[in-house]
């Protein structure tokens, strides 16, 4: 027969965390720093699976001293860093269509050095960047960018990530960032002409 002091050691014991509590805990937290480095919804959550999946196979590894969730971000930032390296070596042939597709809306098509439309000056981007409004449709714009660029662009222009950091981390070279995040500024100026700083300043 069981003890009273057996059941109450038994009763007070912690129940053992595992890939459901950590979900439920920290599922949405994981999923945003994943997301806000790559990007694409789809391969945020793939990572926070691969994250949990990896923790919980090094769980005996884990001595509490730091937080659960500390834990979790640290291998879910190498989940990038190796998804990183595989974008910049798996660039698709669809990708590389879209970026001449881009190229070829900014310039004309007799010229490559002219543009087809002179950009058109932006107003006021100083006051664009305390807006809430304007933070969406970039991220909306990042979002739609081929995942390398985006990742790339966010790490470098938001995050303030070096080059040779970033280099490291995705395994690349610097010359190969520079040409990714020029074709990421081409399409981003576009959505953003298209979407922000082309629309029409609502009268006060």
């Amino acid at each position: 027969m069981t003890s009273k002091k057996t059941k109450a050691v038994s009763a007070a014991s912690p129940p053992v965390t595992g890939p459901v509590t950590w979900l439920a805990q920290h599922g949405d937290a994981l999923y945003r720093y994943a997301y806000y480095r790559v990007y694409d919804s789809a391969v945020a959550e793939d990572l926070v699976q691969e994250t949990l999946l990896a923790a919980w196979r090094a769980h005996d590894n884990f001595r509490g001293e730091s937080a659960e969730r500390t834990w979790l971000t640290g291998i879910l930032k190498h989940k990038i860093i190796d998804y990183l390296r595989r974008a910049h070596r798996e660039v698709a042939l669809e990708d590389l269509a879209a970026d001449a597709d881009a190229v070829d809306r900014l310039f004309a098509q007799e010229a490559q050095d002219h543009w087809r439309q002179t950009p058109a000056p932006w107003k006021n981007p100083d006051g664009a960047l305390e807006s809430s409004e304007f933070w969406d449709i970039l991220r909306d714009c990042l979002a739609a960018l081929p995942a390398q660029q985006a990742a790339a662009f966010a790490a470098t222009e938001i995050e303030g990530l070096s080059v040779s950091d970033f280099c490291k981390n995705a395994d690349i070279s610097a010359t190969n960032l520079y040409v990714t995040l020029h074709r990421a500024r081409l399409r981003l100026r576009e959505c953003l002409e298209q979407n922000w700083f082309g629309q029409e300043t609502p009268s006060s």
